[in-house]
């Protein structure tokens, strides 16, 4: 389910359900993404352009964006680019139309896609590749430790997660 945090120049909206932990938002931008405060997104708390520069680099797509300021939207690559991660997910930037296993549709400019056959959250990856020990060839994808990643093969899990609360 995504949720929106609105602030004066930008709509930041997060989807914990596509949230593969990297912690890129949480590394590069603490004052606008916090897990011990709530809500967790302040988008006001730096620049538009900061924030939206942070969010581009989320490579699941939970995080989006949507400027309120008048400044670009998202452009996303066209036609989109999918990259496999060496024993990991597809990677994919542009714009994608990804249909839940529900049946809803979302049209995403991002997304982390399982190539594992194990998530139980397909289309998207869930980081079961990491519980099976999933291997395949890919580009090395280097992923750096936060407090939603505190070792690199076991990401925190959606139910202990405070972003869902």
């Amino acid at each position: 389910m995504r949720r929106t945090y609105r602030g004066a120049n930008v709509e930041v909206s997060f989807d914990l359900e596509q949230c593969i932990h990297v912690g890129e938002c949480l590394r590069r931008l603490p004052e606008t993404f916090a897990l011990d405060r709530r809500p967790w997104i302040s988008p006001d708390a730096v620049d538009a352009d900061d924030v939206v520069a942070v969010v581009e680099r989320c490579p699941s797509g939970a995080l989006q964006y949507r400027r309120l300021d008048g400044g670009p939207d998202e452009r996303a690559p066209n036609p989109a680019v999918v990259t496999p991660m060496r024993n990991g997910p597809l990677l994919v930037r542009g714009r994608v139309e990804v249909r839940r296993e529900d049946g809803t549709v979302e049209v995403l400019p991002r997304a982390a896609l399982c190539r594992c056959g194990s998530s139980a959250n397909k289309p998207f990856c869930d980081n079961s590749h990491l519980r099976i020990a999933f291997r395949a060839p890919g580009e090395l994808f280097r992923i750096e430790l936060s407090p939603v990643r505190r070792a690199v093969d076991q990401p925190l899990d959606r139910a202990r997660d405070p972003r869902g609360s």
